[in-house]
């Protein structure tokens, strides 16, 4: 783990491992890192929004558990876009099979859980 974590902020230590691979597929895995790090910023914009312009809903503290889950959940994509790219950058340089990730499953599954339970906040609210 703690090479990984070593791989992360010296990208240089990559360069000495195995080939260099075609650098269209470091380009594509670095698109990759990007579009994760935009849906990070995305959910941490999202608990943001929900902490100052969502009103109070009719679960106590549901709007800052809401805000607080999202905020979490931005940080958690964005540590594991940078350990997905370290990963993937490896594998590619020593020709061994990419690394496989439940993680996008389970982000889907928490933004579609997160979805429903604003839905039925909002309908209790609007059957007040």
């Amino acid at each position: 783990m703690l090479n990984d974590l070593r791989q992360w902020f010296d990208p240089g230590r990559t360069a000495r491992v195995g080939k260099t691979p075609d650098y269209r597929f470091s380009l594509a895995n670095e698109r990759t890192f990007l579009a994760w790090i935009r849906t990070g910023l995305a959910l941490i914009a999202g608990g943001l929004a929900c902490a100052q312009f969502l009103p109070p809903l009719p679960i106590t503290h549901l709007r800052e558990i809401i805000a607080v889950s999202l905020l979490v959940l931005g940080a958690l994509v964005a540590l594991r876009a940078v350990d997905h790219w370290a990963r993937t950058e490896r594998a590619m340089r020593l020709g061994t099979d990419l690394p496989r990730s439940r993680f996008p499953a389970v982000l889907a599954i928490v933004v579609a859980a997160g979805a429903l339970l604003l839905v039925v906040a909002v309908l209790m609210r609007a059957l007040r």
